[in-house]
């Protein structure tokens, strides 16, 4: 093969031997008549070396033999050059394309299917993508897992974004929480050493279905449900997947009417999205430390349980998290978000994931409600995604850094938490270093 990729099309069939190519010189007076006749053959058969910009070039009618050979080679040499050129102008212009992902926009599903990709050609060492599940039409659910590969099994972190459609800024802000972590790990020691100890599990988007569904038009944007078909005898379509979980399913804040935002299926688990997070996290279950859900709006962080009559054993420690965590937000941008449990700071509900994955055992489970407290409500305007996104980050990694700095350092971990929380907050991390 040529080095610069295939032979140049001759149209012969036959391969030219690129060693022909170090003879296509005249030969000198001395040459032997033989020697005369090998060259005068390769001079004759020239056009099987060149650029078919040149088949149709006369060579009788050019006075001079040897300028047709520099001419013909120097025109060669301009054509690779446009070639490389043209090469390195498309590698260059898909670097372009590649750096200048908005994070700071809302993306429709598909952009945000080749986002994912996108990260795992550019950091295949440390992330990966784990189908786990279909949604009610077919489509896949996948998560990226992002972590430093070291050869034993990792505890892990669960992070989920998108179960209700309309909450745009929830994957935003789960786009933006793996930029982050993959911006800093190579330069920030505490990063570093959470992704050697930790895989992070972080779902861009559950609820695809209905998230592609709010993006059809005007009509649709505030739609918050799945998109499976109701009941026998109901025409209205969606499960609301946060309460469909088998956590006191049907018990409080939910609705049996199948037409109502807060249905709760047909049965717990009735949801395949519902189904596929349960069959993920609970073979994972003694290796996930955190299970934290993302969500829209109120500006609250949400502690189990939804229930009023039931209270997590670990209560005063999840507020006490909660509530660092609330302080490392409010440092960022000033905004104030409220710790406590559902029925006490918003509304008893029952089937939320965040309550079934403290049931099943997972130590520490959080509901963000990101920005705002109602002036745009789920229509966060764009101008927003960015401060938004930079304090929650900086209240996720309090409450990640708690718990991990718990399992692997022991008694340091409040004071370890609170330090790095207050290093985000005043920006002197290696993400606002680069």
């Amino acid at each position: 093969m040529e080095p610069w990729g295939t032979p140049f099309d001759t149209g012969r069939k036959e391969e030219e031997d690129p060693a022909n190519w170090t003879h296509c010189v005249l030969a000198d007076k001395r040459t032997s008549v033989l020697q005369q006749q090998k060259q005068n053959a390769i001079i004759n058969s020239m056009p099987s070396c060149s650029l078919h910009t040149m088949h149709s070039t006369d060579f009788t009618s050019v006075p001079n033999r040897k300028e047709a050979i520099s001419f013909q080679k120097a025109t060669m040499l301009n054509s690779m050059e446009l070639a490389l050129f043209m090469l390195l102008s498309t590698v260059g212009a898909a670097t372009v394309e590649r750096v200048e992902y908005d994070y700071y926009k809302y993306h429709p599903m598909p952009e945000i299917t080749t986002w994912m990709a996108q990260l795992i050609t550019d950091h295949p060492d440390v992330v990966s993508r784990v189908p786990y599940g279909e949604t009610y039409e077919k489509r896949e659910i996948s998560l990226l897992k992002v972590g430093i590969s070291t050869g034993v099994k990792k505890k892990a972190i669960w992070m989920d974004c998108g179960i209700h459609a309309r909450e745009w800024i929830s994957p935003a802000f789960c786009q933006y929480f793996v930029r982050q972590i993959l911006q800093t790990y190579k330069t920030d020691p505490k990063v570093n050493e959470m992704m050697k100890n930790m895989d992070f599990y972080v779902t861009p988007v559950l609820n695809v279905d209905g998230y592609i569904y709010s993006w059809r038009d005007n009509t649709t944007r505030l739609w918050r449900k799945s998109r499976s078909p109701g009941p026998a005898g109901c025409d209205c379509y969606g499960t609301d997947l946060n309460r469909n979980f088998n956590a006191n399913w049907g018990t409080v804040g939910v609705s049996t009417d199948c037409c109502s935002n807060v249905y709760c299926g047909t049965k717990p688990l009735s949801e395949s999205e519902a189904q596929a997070v349960t069959y993920f996290v609970e073979q994972r279950k003694e290796d996930l430390l955190c299970f934290l859900t993302i969500h829209s709006y109120s500006q609250l962080l949400l502690v189990p349980y939804g229930h009023p009559n039931v209270t997590a054993p670990n209560y005063k420690e999840l507020m006490e998290v909660g509530l660092g965590a609330a302080e490392a937000i409010h440092k960022v941008h000033g905004m104030n978000y409220t710790v406590g449990t559902s029925p006490d700071i918003l509304y008893p509900n029952s089937g939320s994931s965040r309550d079934w994955a403290r049931l099943l055992g997972i130590p520490f489970a959080y509901t963000f409600e990101l920005r705002d407290k109602g002036q745009y409500g789920f229509k966060l305007p764009e101008d927003q995604i960015q401060p938004t996104c930079e304090e929650a980050y900086s209240g996720a990694m309090h409450i990640i850094s708690y718990v991990h700095d718990k399992t692997f350092n022991g008694a340091v971990a409040t004071a370890a938490a609170t330090l790095w929380a207050a290093l985000l907050a005043v920006g002197v991390t290696s993400a606002n270093m680069l």
